[in-house]
């Protein structure tokens, strides 16, 4: 198999199991290589036919940073997990058929030493659950106590109605182009992480699945996604979510 490295990609997130980890973000790197057949892509020039490495490396950023790890195993496996999984729906990517995977936390010893942990797996290790919603398709990546990988594939022409999470914290990002979420263009690798109790949806217009990375802080419970009525907000130019008043179901 050929194989595509990304290495020394830096990402400052909380990883840690100790207290004063838990609230203080730190350096990790990671490095990563990826086993795939690039045939197809060499002859065709299509990178669809292969890894995006620059899109990659912004989902494992994204994971590193929405999941709030406790242990580098924790945070390797669920990459692991996340890389081997077959491409979602919405994406169009080849499959990776084996991954190693390096994490380092160059600060965690104080300059005596620096830890990493290294592990490998093949696709043949991963097993994926997938759960039928009224809206599609989720991908259950991986959980743990105290967060939740999700992809949600939203079928043709449907969409994720209108809710809150009065419990979850949710941050997600967008792999796939044609989505509109609050009632605009999505843009692919564009995240975002909704307060609790504010109102938010998805829309598929097109002929096709369209997918979602979906972090849920803790895993997702069913009861804690609650329709309302009322209108999305508009995230303003420099990010913010304003507040929105959706009825007495989700009052703010």
């Amino acid at each position: 198999m050929d194989c595509i490295r990304i290495e020394q990609l830096k990402v400052d997130c909380v990883v840690g199991v100790y207290p004063h980890e838990r609230d203080v973000v730190q350096p990790l790197q990671v490095d990563l290589s990826l086993w795939l057949d690039t045939r197809t892509a060499a002859v065709k020039e299509n990178l669809r036919s292969s890894v995006d490495y620059a899109a990659l490396a912004g989902q494992v950023t994204f994971l590193l940073q929405a999941c709030r790890f406790g242990m580098l195993e924790t945070a390797a496996h669920a990459l692991s997990c996340y890389l081997l999984a077959p491409p979602a729906l919405g994406e169009r990517r080849a499959s990776i058929e084996r991954a190693r995977i390096r994490l380092t936390k160059p600060n965690a010893l104080g300059g005596m030493a620096i830890p990493s942990i290294e592990i490998e797996r093949s696709a043949g290790d991963v097993t994926i659950a997938t759960e039928h919603s009224r809206f599609g398709i989720v991908d259950i990546i991986h959980e743990t106590r105290d967060a939740g990988i999700y992809r949600l594939n939203v079928a043709p022409k449907s969409g994720i109605p209108l809710h809150i999470h009065r419990v979850m914290n949710e941050t997600e990002l967008v792999l796939s182009e044609g989505l509109l979420c609050q009632g605009e263009q999505a843009a692919v690798g564009s995240v975002r992480s909704w307060p609790l109790n504010f109102p938010h949806r998805y829309d598929n217009p097109t002929d096709r699945y369209q997918s979602i990375v979906c972090v849920d802080s803790p895993p997702f419970t069913p009861d804690d996604e609650v329709e309302v009525p009322g209108v999305a907000g508009k995230q303003g130019a420099n990010g913010e979510l304003p507040l929105v008043s959706v009825g007495a179901h989700g009052e703010r």
